[in-house]
């Protein structure tokens, strides 16, 4: 079937590898893509505010310095010929630029003394309802600014900066105040300048009077002042610093970003449209979506054109090997026509024919070390339980053919789960067989030492002369050298052994039996301390199946050596 072939198996790969590209592109590439530029634009309109608001912040600072210099200058005497206060602010307007567009001098009572130019028209009506920063100046002995006023007859904003003048026995006698039309150039003039700059805008807002005192783009509408009209606006009058993407007045989304401007409650917000913004990866997404039609196109070309071609030669050689496995070729290796992955194939199976018989030879071996796996524990090399029932079956054979003695070792380790537990699998592993190593080293041919798995290891002792005293003496031996160091890994370890004995005696009639005596032996080995041995009573064979007592077990200690 055509869902079976090579040829639509690999256009299906091919088709996979693009799908999942495409899904990689769009559903990971492309949104980190925009979560990094959105981060960008925001940090590009967050410095951009913050700068505008340290410009802006200066010229502010630079009229409070102004203003308050001025105060410190302005004779004493002028506070009673307020009169030759006009020529005076005259003199000093000629060597600042920065001097106020009006120059206002108040009593200590609020009431005006003489002012210097013509300002802003309703100038006194304006300013002299609003007290605070008049208040604020005398306070604090130091200069104030107020609110953001707007003159009710031409609309245009100002401020009032005020500093205290005192007379000459340092009393505040009177506040000198300028007021700073901002409109006028300079103060805002950066805040102007930049239509060409963001392209969005820049808004600069007063949260203590919830107004708008300026805006960049003079092509689109101030926005209006009240509540919810914006979310970052909203921030920025709470007196937040944020930065994110909100719905303008005209419920477009834009990326907006505020920062207050120092010395002053105002804040600048700079905003630009999301749809300028995120242009770059709009063009991206239209890229991306454009080269992987044409990818798809030309691997459809290329799998439905070229691949028939190329393989062909791969149809004819495996026709070729129907043919010899049907007998109708002779059993001789292929003409190799092509140095390609197809030749290689066939050279593959030139050289199959060849290594034939070395493939035999190598199942033979396997057959082998699987007869080795069956008899044998897979960790350490010893024998499993299979073997050992085998060996053991032949032992109770001969001692009841010939009365040969022998004794059965029941030794599980102490301490061995612990470190298993505490350094690893791979460590115990390697313990375990460096505990097998030390259970084979000097035992005799006839003897038969087996691992029951996990930490369980059993010895049988055969051809014995005094069964007991050898099985002792043996247990003794174990005790030392299982109780020797470990090293693994730049580690030493220390393990103890408790070891069951079961000596063959008439009444054992199968090897279960035997191995069960010298379970509970080890057990009791077990409860008295560990690190030791126990034999069990030959007398007591009739009762395995109740719990042992202390008549049934003979316990021997073996004191512990310190080791280095």
């Amino acid at each position: 079937m055509i869902f079976q072939s090579l040829k639509f198996r690999m256009v299906a790969l091919c088709l996979v590898v693009l799908a999942v590209g495409v899904a990689l592109r769009f559903g990971i590439a492309l949104p980190l893509t925009k979560e990094n530029l959105r981060q960008q634009a925001a940090a590009q309109q967050f410095t951009l505010a913050t700068y505008m608001a340290r410009d802006i912040g200066q010229h502010v600072q630079a009229r409070r310095q102004l203003i308050a210099h001025l105060a410190k200058a302005l004779p004493p005497s002028l506070l009673l010929k307020p009169r030759e206060f006009t020529q005076w602010a005259k003199e000093r307007r000629s060597i600042s630029p920065l001097l106020a567009d009006e120059l206002l001098l108040l009593d200590a009572d609020g009431e005006f003394l003489e002012k210097s130019l013509p300002g802003p028209g309703g100038t006194r009506a304006e300013v002299l309802p609003d007290p605070q920063w008049f208040r604020a100046a005398l306070a604090a002995n130091e200069p104030a600014i107020s609110k953001v006023i707007r003159n009710s007859a031409q609309g245009a904003p100002f401020i009032v900066i005020a500093a205290p003048v005192n007379n000459s026995g340092n009393r505040s006698a009177a506040v000198l105040a300028g007021v700073f039309k901002l409109d006028a150039p300079g103060l805002l003039q950066a805040l102007r300048d930049d239509t060409g700059i963001n392209t969005g805008g820049l808004v600069l807002v007063s949260p203590k009077e919830r107004t708008i005192i300026g805006t960049s783009n003079t092509a689109r509408p101030t926005p209006p002042s009240d509540k919810n009209m914006n979310r970052l606006l909203d921030q920025a009058w709470a007196g937040y610093h944020a930065t994110g993407i909100s719905i303008d007045v005209n419920g477009e989304e834009e990326l907006a970003a505020a920062a207050g401007v120092p010395g002053t409650d105002w804040f600048v917000v700079a905003h630009l449209p999301t749809a300028q913004a995120f242009l770059p990866l709009q063009l991206l997404e239209r890229l991306a979506i454009q080269g992987s039609l044409v990818g798809l196109a030309g691997i459809l070309l290329i799998m439905l054109l070229i691949l028939p071609r190329m393989l062909r030669p791969l149809t004819g050689t495996a026709r070729a090997m129907r043919e010899i496995a049907d007998g109708k070729r002779e059993l001789k290796p292929l003409p190799v026509q092509r140095n390609d992955e197809i030749g290689s194939m066939v050279l593959g199976f030139n050289y199959l024919v060849t290594r034939l018989a070395e493939k035999e030879a190598a199942l033979r071996e396997s057959e082998i070390r699987l007869s080795f796996l069956a008899h044998h524990d897979s960790l350490t090399g010893l024998y499993n339980r299979a073997m050992l029932e085998d060996r053991l079956q032949h032992a109770l054979d001969r001692a009841a053919h010939n009365g040969a003695r022998f004794a059965l070792l029941f030794c599980d380790l102490d301490g061995f789960k612990e470190i298993n537990d505490r350094h690893g699998h791979k460590t115990g592993d390697v313990v375990l067989t460096q505990v097998a190593s030390r259970l084979q080293k000097g035992r005799k041919n006839t003897d038969t030492i087996a691992r029951l798995g996990g930490d369980e290891f059993i010895v049988l002792l055969s051809e014995l002369d005094d069964a007991r005293g050898e099985a002792a003496a043996t247990a003794v031996h174990y005790l030392e050298q299982i109780g020797k160091p470990y090293r693994v890994g730049g580690k030493t370890f220390t393990l103890s052994v408790s070891i069951g004995i079961a000596l063959f005696h008439q009444s054992v009639t199968s090897g279960s039996q035997l191995l069960s005596q010298a379970d509970i032996a080890m057990y009791r080995a077990k409860h008295t301390g560990k690190d030791g041995y126990c034999f069990f009573e030959e007398s007591m064979a009739e009762s395995l199946g109740a719990a042992p007592t202390a008549q049934w077990i003979t316990a021997s200690r073996l004191p512990r050596q310190e080791t280095d």
